[in-house]
């Protein structure tokens, strides 16, 4: 009997190692449990869209998924070029497919690729969906019945057709942001693409005008060079943050391998944490916007969410680590932002996805409405609900060592950690320590890569030190 890859979707999407679990074999299992999905749902006859990002093979791999979407006679839209997930997420609704497939390993390493899938509503599928795309996945491997259309053959009948994705997708941001404000502000921005997805985008999006984008890393080379891997953290920025430290810039952007995820460098070219920065755009919601309606944040954002809730008079929504967790609850109580800890945000009026295009874009515009530079956002952020720090630290997990047990962990926790009394711990996600005086600490397995990950934010990065610390002990690694 054969042995198959055991195809297992992360907290967002299927990733492996190219050439070793991450095939052609594989990705054709896989586009063949998406049509059988569509047609298990009765979704099919609507049609699937398909993107790439910009690793290695993605072109090629998202060819192949065509061909067999094609073979099921499912009218398929593939993008002409590579293209941000965002970007790709719009055009579902766009084109009112009933799946799309994006081509990409987000933030992992070069050696990487991934399949991930959006179900009709342009977000994150749900467990149930997951659940679902799995079982179909597991049957085609089984009975080896993967059909598939040449690609020219498909273009030549119109069941495949190639499309430019990005003109719908800039289209709506004129209607969420105010592009003609940033457009003539006379921002000088540095945006690193880090030569992912999102290359051109903000170039695109706010044309010519007063503002000047300069772009940094914004060609294409899959092998990521220079950084750890494309995630814009500060680790991975170091060229970019040396060469804005000359204080060349009033802001610096940076957006992940398929641009979802957004990093912010300050004027000063220090780097503002992801938590800090969604507590920035959840103000820019409520404050500059002045829209009102529910926040949601996963359990490790920031509790800075929290505190700008109460000063608004809002809710907020908590869920575990996952857009396909977040964009549900986003959906389900119609929120006005929601965001994780990784940097990917998602806003009311565009789709209830991670777009780091449009939080970028947003930035810009909260800086033109306050007058205020980034370093000075921060600071006005602090006087509203004091000061909070966040690290997270990053534990390569070997095959075969002590795995954290995470309820065991949660029943017995220690009496103090980094200093403060530990008041309860709940195992949602991981084990979560929540501290006195609001702060928090958290041990979790990574859902998309061999990574224990710890979380903690408190009063000054010497307390966070000191919780990441006192974490790792008690983790066992």
């Amino acid at each position: 009997m054969p042995t198959h890859t055991e195809i297992k979707f992360g907290t967002d999407g299927w990733r492996a190692l190219i050439a070793r679990e991450y095939t052609f074999e594989n990705v054709r299992a896989c586009a063949e449990g998406v049509c059988r999905l569509l047609e298990a749902s009765g979704q099919a006859k609507q049609g699937l869209v398909i993107g790439y990002d910009s690793r290695w093979g993605s072109p090629e791999f998202a060819v192949e998924t065509a061909q067999v979407s094609a073979a099921h006679g499912i009218k398929t839209w593939i993008a002409d070029r590579v293209v941000p997930t965002p970007v790709l997420s719009y055009n579902l609704l766009h084109h009112q497919a009933g799946g799309g497939v994006v081509i990409t390993a987000s933030h992992n390493s070069g050696l990487w690729n991934g399949f991930k899938y959006k179900p009709f509503y342009a977000s994150s599928a749900s467990q149930e969906i997951v659940d679902q795309l799995e079982f179909h996945i597991a049957a085609a491997q089984s009975d080896g019945k993967i059909p598939s259309m040449t690609l020219a053959t498909a273009e030549a009948t119109g069941i495949v057709e190639r499309v430019e994705m990005a003109p719908s997708y800039l289209a709506n941001l004129a209607n969420v942001v105010d592009i003609d404000a940033i457009r003539n502000a006379g921002l000088k921005v540095g945006f690193d693409a880090m030569h992912g997805a999102g290359a051109g985008y903000f170039e695109a999006a706010l044309g010519v005008g007063r503002t000047v984008i300069d772009s940094l890393r914004g060609t294409r080379n899959p092998a990521f060079p220079g950084m750890g891997q494309p995630e814009p953290i500060a680790p991975n920025l170091g060229p970019t943050i040396a060469r804005s430290r000359s204080g060349s810039y009033d802001v610096v952007l940076a957006t992940d391998g398929d641009a979802d995820r957004l990093g912010v460098l300050d004027e000063y070219g220090d780097f503002i944490s992801t938590l800090s920065v969604f507590a920035l755009l959840c103000m820019y919601q409520l404050e500059v916007r002045g829209l009102r309606g529910p926040l949601v944040r996963s359990l490790t954002q920031s509790i800075m969410v929290d505190r700008l809730a109460a000063l608004y008079e809002v809710p907020v929504y908590r869920t575990a680590v996952g857009f396909k967790y977040v964009g549900q609850t986003m959906m389900d109580v119609n929120a006005v932002a929601a965001g994780e800890e990784s940097g990917g945000y998602a806003f009311q009026g565009n789709i209830p996805e991670r777009d780091g295009i449009l939080s970028g874009l947003m930035f810009l515009d909260l800086m033109v409405k306050t007058g205020k530079r980034p370093s000075e956002l921060v600071t006005m952020l602090a006087e509203k609900i004091g000061e909070h720090h966040y690290d997270r630290l990053d534990i390569i997990l070997v095959p075969g060592a002590y795995q954290s047990d995470t309820q065991t962990l949660a029943a017995n926790p220690p009496a103090r950690i980094g200093g403060l009394r530990v008041l309860h711990t709940e195992a949602p996600d991981g084990v979560l320590y929540q501290l006195e005086k609001g702060f928090w600490g958290l041990i979790r397995p990574s859902g998309t890569e061999p990574l224990l990950r710890i979380y903690a934010e408190g009063d000054s990065p010497q307390r966070v030190r000191e919780i990441l610390a006192d974490l790792r002990t008690v983790s066992g690694n």
